[in-house]
């Protein structure tokens, strides 16, 4: 007799013969994500007269727990331009794989292509080469790959800012989410970002014709500012973050900044529910 337990419950083999399973399904349903499990919290953004100033801490919390502090949410790609990510890391993960494989197929088709052996030869070589595709097609390209996906009701559960240089050489700062949505600003925020960081960052920068009153350290102050007050005010932040500066010379990413001056002094003053002894 057969008593291991996936034979439970079912006739006898000896007594009945073998148990035909053909009709049963041999494989699960397809099943998408409902809610994100392990997710990371805000990315920040602004613009300055000669590029981007983007930043993510390294945090990625399994509910409230504060599980993985050495998550990396901005992701260069081809040297110039940077996507921060925020919500679901296991999306993060294939929208990274997404970008690796875009990347390989630009450097690819953007190769210098020599002329062919056929053709009668010349005083001058040329070559051709195709540009590989800046930050607004970038930011076109993911929106079109988060619409596509909300439409398979099966969506990407992120909120992405692609930082970086336009076609013409100006600064470029995007978002778009889980249902495709986009627009463009001089400063934008995702997760409590867009409620603690963004009256910080306005204050600089309020709409485009401000931006071209700002440098690089200006706008780096206001990044590390708005990087402490959430650390401050939200429970799913970490004082370890990564910040970028994109301009036209390319990419200067630090994954390892950490907060400094960080005065807790103000929690003196917060009086919780209940009566208070003092």
């Amino acid at each position: 007799m057969n008593h291991l337990p996936q034979a439970w419950g079912r006739p006898r083999d000896d007594v009945y013969g073998p148990y035909n399973a053909s009709y049963l399904q041999s494989s699960g349903p397809v099943q998408h994500t409902q809610s994100p499990i392990v997710t990371g919290t805000s990315v920040i953004g602004v613009k300055y007269k000669d590029g981007v100033v983007i930043a993510a801490d390294n945090l990625a919390s399994y509910g409230s727990l504060a599980r993985f502090t050495d998550v990396k949410r901005l992701l260069p790609f081809a040297g110039t331009s940077i996507v921060g990510v925020g919500g679901d890391v296991s999306d993060l993960q294939y929208l990274s794989r997404l970008l690796n494989g875009l990347d390989i197929s630009e450097s690819y088709s953007s190769a210098p292509s020599a002329p062919s052996s056929s053709s009668p030869p010349s005083s001058s070589t040329t070559t051709t080469t195709t540009p590989h595709l800046n930050a607004k097609n970038l930011h076109t390209y993911l929106s079109k790959v988060f619409y596509k996906r909300r439409s398979d009701f099966n969506p990407l559960w992120n909120q992405v800012l692609v930082a970086g240089l336009d076609a013409e050489g100006k600064p470029f700062l995007a978002s778009a989410d889980l249902l495709g949505t986009t627009f463009s600003a001089p400063t934008l925020a995702t997760g409590f970002g867009a409620h603690l960081a963004q009256p910080i960052l306005r204050r600089l920068v309020e709409d485009e014709n401000d931006v071209v009153n700002v440098d690089r350290e200006m706008a780096i102050k206001a990044v590390r500012e708005c990087m402490k007050v959430l650390f401050y005010r939200d429970a799913r932040s970490l004082d370890r973050y990564s910040l970028a500066v994109v301009t036209k010379d390319g990419i200067d990413l630090n994954e390892d900044e950490k907060l400094e001056g960080q005065s807790w002094a103000f929690a003196d003053s917060i009086r919780g529910y209940g009566t208070q002894v003092n």
